[in-house]
């Protein structure tokens, strides 16, 4: 009996050791930023997926900007002189395209040095890998973002959990800071954290010229409280400081200087509707208008302010 009682304590102390090496494992691959990209198996097919990746013609928005994107994704690509920036790069299924639009506009894409992100969904980052391994060129995210993209997946803190598709793991990510610069020959590109619809948004900032007249160019990150089901913006434990980043943001957006407003989904800003009424010759350039941040921040906070009272009243759950 004795021999059993002392067997029986041993086993329970090999299983408390077992345990213990598990958890001190789960924290420390959370702490290198593991296990919160993980993803939820078989995400919800992407019913939009083939209208937003229909092809689009590439064009010129103003100066040294120019839009490469799909028909419904923004991507774009600025001119240093001294090499390429890219900010976005669409769908996973979208680098070819990009890669023929770049080509359009008379570039080389080898010639792109720097690749910049708004958010870290498919959408938006699924074709940064391999333009990447197309072009060489590194990643500058946000922090929250750079440790979703390096892992690949869906960041867990993202309201948006369970819907979107992971995205393939990225190499080469760096970490931009709040309101740092980076610059490529003479052009300056100012990244602004502007997190709520994913933790890690980032919206991004820098002066076009053309025929001598500059401009402020403003990509803002998507502001809209969209989330999968379940999550609720006004009372959620993932994401506890959702509101007040969302505040922060609309603040931010709302103070920057603001001439031409491009969005990573291009109807948000009427890209492409104002692409067209240039094309057909409508004057003052449609693209020019230094309200379009308020618009757009004042559009944002009215949907989050119906969103939270749908949400008190029980119909958001």
């Amino acid at each position: 009996m004795r021999a059993l009682s002392r067997r029986r304590k041993v086993l329970a102390w090999v299983s408390a050791v077992s345990m213990l090496r598990r958890v001190l494992f789960v924290m420390a691959l959370s702490l290198l930023g593991w296990t919160a990209q993980a993803s939820p198996p078989n995400p919800p097919a992407c019913t939009v997926c083939d209208a937003w990746g229909a092809p689009q013609t590439p064009f010129r928005v103003y100066g040294n900007t120019y839009y490469v994107g799909v028909h419904g994704l923004s991507s774009l690509l600025i001119d240093s002189g001294k090499g390429l920036v890219l900010i976005d790069g669409d769908l996973p299924q979208s680098p070819p395209q990009i890669v023929a639009s770049v080509k359009a506009l008379g570039f080389d894409p080898a010639k792109i040095k720097l690749i910049l992100n708004s958010h870290a969904h498919f959408d938006h980052a699924g074709g940064i890998n391999e333009l990447q391994r197309l072009t060489g060129a590194p990643v500058l995210a946000s922090a929250w973002s750079a440790k979703v993209m390096r892992a690949g997946g869906v960041g867990r803190e993202d309201p948006q959990y369970g819907v979107p598709a992971p995205i393939d793991p990225i190499k080469h990510v760096r970490v931009v800071r709040d309101g740092e610069t980076v610059r490529l020959g003479d052009l300056a590109v100012t990244a602004h954290y502007t997190p709520g619809h994913t933790p890690g948004g980032t919206s991004w900032t820098w002066l076009s010229c053309e025929n001598g007249h500059c401009l402020n160019m403003v990509y803002a990150d998507s502001l809209n409280a969209v989330s999968a089901p379940g999550f609720l913006f006004s009372n959620n434990t993932s994401y506890p400081e959702v509101l007040s980043d969302f505040a922060k943001s609309f603040a931010v957006v709302s103070g920057l200087p603001c001439d031409i407003l491009l969005t990573p989904h291009p109807e948000v800003s009427d890209t492409l509707d104002k692409w067209q009424k240039r094309e057909q010759g409508a004057m003052p350039n449609p693209f020019i208008d230094p309200d379009a941040c308020r618009i757009f921040i004042s559009k944002a906070r009215q949907d989050l302010a119906a969103r939270i009272e749908r949400e008190k009243s029980g119909m958001q759950k």
